[in-house]
């Protein structure tokens, strides 16, 4: 049986994926400077014989591998590349060797996972039918987001896939299993930065002062009640500020300015653009009634994420073939935001989560923190799942 082959190519590579999703996490580079790790992925294919490309959004690589009648169909599978800017303070012989980065999301196991993929086939690549086209994209961390990069590069023409599947680590989940939610499943992300401007002074005379600080407090106050009065319950909505600076404060000083930045999510399109008006608006109007000034500039980011059902539902039914029933789990909808979003705006598209958490290994930090990693067992399921949902996907 074909699943069988691939099972066994799975097990067979599993060890060599390990090895180069060691030296991606030991060679971490930062959102668009990806410079070594597109090489190294383009001479990997190029070692495999694998029809590909350097050089979209600068650093990405795309392959082709072409089964019988390669024109029958044509699906795209997809990693993002890309590191943090984390200091990793894991102790293990892969530890990140670039001070201040660090694979603290994972994407050192996707990029790593697509090679295993484009492995396995490339070998079986006489017993499928259609084309298979391997997306490695860079900077998926940071504004505007690989992803719309290589779209408006043209990364989804040439051949054009119909649909697109991608994964992403998920340390709550254990090893051995993968989730999946179809539907609307990741927040859109915005980024929002205020700079509130009055009059500093001496903190014992507030009176011949316009205090910046004292407006700033009412601006979050009232911000987070277009989350909590306006927007539809129903769906949801966060706002959260994560820094804030004064210009010249002390404990006896008030500043001239303070700047705020924060975080705006939600999964309506049409509430979000109302939202965005309502901010500005608001954070205005109190800064000018209290005798300062406001700008807000949002800096709007990636869409919201929707799984296509169709495709979603066929693909865990494909895993559950792969992994049987018991480690095929539903999803909830996370407030986390994704570029893979903007694949999702172009056609159906499904992104699921690879279990890679082992509690009796201590394996449980979340992404994005200086002790994240994974359980490396993982691998193996991810490299072989994968390959099948391409196989079968094309076979649909």
């Amino acid at each position: 049986m074909l699943k069988d082959k691939v099972k066994h190519l799975a097990n067979a590579y599993h060890k060599d994926i390990i090895s180069i999703r060691r030296h991606l996490h030991q060679n971490p580079e930062l959102s668009y400077q990806e410079v070594e790790t597109g090489k190294y992925i383009a001479q990997q294919l190029e070692d495999l014989q694998i029809e590909h490309e350097h050089g979209c959004a600068v650093n990405g690589v795309v392959g082709l591998i072409k089964g019988k009648n390669p024109d029958r169909k044509i699906i795209a599978l997809r990693a993002d590349i890309d590191a943090l800017p984390i200091t990793e303070i894991n102790e293990v012989p892969y530890k990140s060797k670039n001070e201040g980065v660090m694979h603290a999301c994972g994407h050192d196991v996707h990029t790593a996972s697509l090679l295993g993929v484009a492995r396995i086939l490339n070998e079986l690549k006489s017993e499928f039918e259609g084309t298979v086209k391997l997306i490695f994209q860079p900077a998926e961390e940071k504004l505007p987001g690989g992803a719309s990069i290589m779209i408006k590069e043209g990364v989804l023409e040439n051949p054009r896939p119909i649909s697109i599947i991608g994964q992403h680590v998920h340390p709550p989940l254990a090893a051995g299993k993968i989730g999946l939610k179809p539907g609307i499943y990741m927040a859109s992300a915005d980024e929002l930065y205020l700079t509130v401007t009055g009059r500093g002074g001496h903190g014992a005379l507030p009176q011949d002062c316009i205090d910046p600080i004292v407006i700033t407090s009412h601006i979050i106050v009232a911000l987070q009640q277009i989350v909590s009065r306006n927007a539809n319950p129903a769906m949801p909505c966060v706002m959260t500020f994560g820094k804030i600076n004064s210009t010249g404060g002390a404990t006896n000083v008030i500043p001239n300015e303070v700047k705020l930045e924060g975080t705006f999510r939600t999964m309506d399109e049409e509430w979000r653009a109302e939202a965005h008006r309502r901010m500005k608006k608001m954070a205005e109007s109190i800064a000018e009634g209290m005798g300062g000034s406001c700008e807000l500039i949002i800096k709007k980011g990636y869409p919201s994420l929707v799984n296509d059902e169709p495709l979603t539902i066929k693909t865990k039914q494909f895993a559950i073939e792969y992994l049987g029933e018991e480690n095929v789990v539903d999803l909830p909808i996370r407030m986390t935001a994704e570029d893979f979003a903007y694949y999702s705006q172009e056609m159906p598209a499904c992104f699921y989560r690879l279990g890679t958490g082992n509690v009796s290994k201590g394996i449980t930090s979340p992404v994005h923190t200086n002790t994240f990693d994974v359980d490396e067992d993982s691998i193996e399921l991810s490299i072989g799942l994968m390959s099948w949902l391409a196989i079968k996907e094309l076979g649909n």
